[in-house]
């Protein structure tokens, strides 16, 4: 099963935390994990509390002092850094004996149980509101890897509604797609692991622009997220020297399939109008 890290032990003790605790707490999330691998004096004067106060929160979540907190997130930063490489010479070290497809497939499950236990319904429906709202654009980015879960995201809701933008990966091109950027415009924004530095600064740039940023991450969470209004953490972790994308699917197409429901008479008339476009191209073959 997926490691707890320490960013969700924050979260999960948030109720049960003082005003000096939680004001702690979002100094560490703000830069994390490396926030908190400096002094204890440090990290209490960038909070602007005391260091009693950081040793009372590595206790609250459950580590016998600050050194001992400290080595999970160097633990947790190891293993966001990890190369393909590095990642499968440690999974050779502690592979169980089952077959790959049993243990592949525990890890998703394990994946997706976690995630959906993790995700705000009332969150959800705000994301679906953003995206389904016909006065707001959308627009999708994703990175090296995670620009398959953007076109999929994209070739989905293009179908569902107009006035979606595809944005182009490479550095270089989605400055122009700024441009086009308004206030309450939309960006869909999936970022995993080896977060990718120019995601973040087209995020910085929307922003600045007042558009409304939805974020999909992994446990670790990328940079993005401090800024984002809204973030979907989802687990990735699987015995392979790649994450799996399996949960990011799930939410994904859960969000889709709820922001068709939200119009269906205007989806289903998108709908019919590409049937019979691939109809009278015969693109697809029918029998």
């Amino acid at each position: 099963m997926p490691r707890i890290t320490v960013a969700d032990q924050l979260r999960q003790h948030t109720e049960s935390l003082t005003r000096l605790e939680r004001q702690l707490t979002d100094v560490i999330l703000q830069n994390y994990p490396v926030s908190g691998l400096g002094s204890i004096t440090s990290l209490a004067e960038a909070a602007d509390v005391s260091t009693p106060t950081v040793a009372r929160l590595v206790q609250k979540l459950g580590y016998n002092g600050y050194p001992e907190f400290q080595q999970a997130l160097r633990a947790e930063l190891d293993e966001t850094i990890s190369s393909p490489l590095t990642k499968r010479a440690k999974w050779v070290d502690t592979a169980p004996d089952e077959h790959i497809l049993n243990r592949f497939t525990k890890a998703v499950i394990d994946n997706i149980s976690q995630s959906l236990g993790e995700v705000d319904p009332n969150v959800f429906d705000q994301a679906c509101d953003l995206v389904s709202d016909p006065k707001r654009r959308v627009f999708v980015v994703g990175g090296r890897i995670t620009r398959t879960l953007a076109d999929y995201f994209f070739l989905h809701l293009q179908v569902i509604r107009d006035q979606v933008t595809h944005v182009a990966s490479n550095s270089n091109a989605w400055p122009h797609y700024l441009l086009e950027v308004n206030r309450g415009d939309v960006i869909v924004i999936f970022d995993i692991r080896r977060y990718e530095n120019s995601t973040l600064r087209l995020a910085e740039m929307a922003s600045e622009r007042n558009a409304k940023l939805i974020l999909f991450t992994d446990q670790w969470t990328s940079p993005v997220a401090q800024i984002a209004d809204i973030t979907f953490r989802n687990r990735i972790s699987v015995p392979s020297a790649w994450d799996s994308n399996v949960t990011s699917m799930l939410v994904a197409e859960a969000l889709i399939a709820q922001v068709q429901e939200r119009d269906w008479k205007t989806t289903s008339a998108r709908m019919e109008a590409l049937e019979e476009m691939f109809d009278r191209t015969r693109f697809f073959r029918k029998f």
